[in-house]
């Protein structure tokens, strides 16, 4: 399972190919109206006030604690079942990532370890939820303990495009929302690409000065600032893909409730969880299994392909250890020794679905 998309269709395809031919002849790749129009109508599909498009889904992470003002000595509260740039971007600011265990049946970010470090913290500064494979955090509490504790909420929203819980669209119940348009995540832009949402307008001024090396509508640099601005090809197929979204998210869902279904009856199989409030958008379908390894070869042999998303923990990885040191975090540990990532796409026909159950139901006899 690698970065290439698989959910272009007849439907966006031909149209795509178009407004970025537009673009092209125009002769206006960067700060133009298809950028403008993308954040606008990205905005009004989320409901937020703001949304700037910026380079990927790292930048917006990045531009988002920047703007915050989170920097040395900071602490900021992230999961530990997580891609490892949740936590880099942190690093990279000099802030301290804080890993937080995870709820064994969403696999986001656990409410009640996430009080237990900040109890064990000296200076607390925001809370950076994952909705992990597309499912949405328990923001509800997530907000209040940050209420509570007067921290900044960052949602990694960059797997969950239009995911709902609790009657919010992911991205828009904390302060700021991230999103990733990377080639295999459920929306696109052609490319990689990313895009931050809040309803704080001069937060949102701050970004956009930031993404564009400091610089305000005026001509001077206030703020020390790179480039990580999006590009008007990429918008131009982001605003295609973004009028589909929705369905291909519906298609998504129905594919893994095919997969429920039927994976259910194997007692080896522990299916995910869809908490009763929510609408998983299943960015990826993971289930967790013994002698996971000897599975996925079963399946290769068969031509079913399927995945690890993620086989260390964020807190593991070298890079991570140098900084935070030896950490313990008993649930995150445990599941990445059993998940798998099946088929997942919004094209996935229901045979493929039925084919991938059988072979696991033939594996365990």
């Amino acid at each position: 399972m690698n970065s290439r998309t698989e959910f272009t269709d007849i439907y966006t395809d031909d149209e795509m190919i178009e407004r970025v031919m537009e673009v092209m002849q125009s002769g206006r790749f960067v700060k133009g109206r298809e950028c403008v129009q993308f954040e606008n109508e990205f905005a009004s599909a989320m409901g937020a006030n703001h949304a700037i498009g910026v380079s990927n889904g790292t930048a917006a992470l990045l531009l988002a604690l920047q703007a915050h003002g989170v920097g040395p000595g900071d602490e900021v509260f992230i999961p530990a079942h997580t891609f490892f740039a949740t936590g880099s971007p942190v690093a990279h600011l000099g802030a301290e990532p804080i890993f937080v265990d995870i709820d064994p049946a969403t696999y986001t970010i656990d409410v009640d370890d996430i009080e237990s470090k900040i109890a064990e913290s000296t200076n607390p500064a925001a809370i950076m939820p994952v909705h992990i494979y597309g499912q949405m955090a328990d923001m509800r509490a997530i907000t209040k303990i940050a209420t509570d504790h007067d921290l900044v909420v960052i949602e990694d929203a960059c797997q969950a495009h239009m995911a709902t819980r609790d009657g919010h669209t992911a991205g828009t119940a904390g302060d700021v929302g991230c999103f990733s348009f990377y080639p295999s995540k459920n929306m696109t832009v052609g490319g990689d690409g990313g895009m931050i949402v809040t309803d704080d307008a001069q937060i949102a001024d701050h970004i956009r000065a930031l993404r564009n090396h400091g610089r305000g509508e005026d001509g001077i640099h206030r703020h020390l600032g790179l480039n990580h601005r999006l590009d008007e090809t990429n918008a131009a197929v982001g605003r295609v893909q973004l009028e589909h979204i929705q369905r291909w998210s519906r298609q998504r869902n129905h594919a893994a409730q095919r997969y429920t279904d039927q994976l259910t009856e194997i007692p080896e199989v522990t299916v995910p969880t869809e908490a009763s409030d929510a609408f998983h958008v299943y960015h990826l379908y993971v289930i967790q299994a013994p002698d996971r390894d000897d599975l996925r070869a079963h399946l290769d042999d068969r031509g079913i392909d399927t995945g690890i998303h993620y086989a260390t923990p964020a807190h593991e990885h070298p890079a991570m250890q140098a900084v935070v040191g030896e950490v313990h975090l008993p649930v995150a540990e445990a599941l990445c020794d059993r998940i798998v990532s099946l088929p997942m796409h919004p094209r996935i026909e229901p045979d493929a679905v039925d084919r991938a159950c059988s072979e696991i139901a033939a594996y365990y006899g």
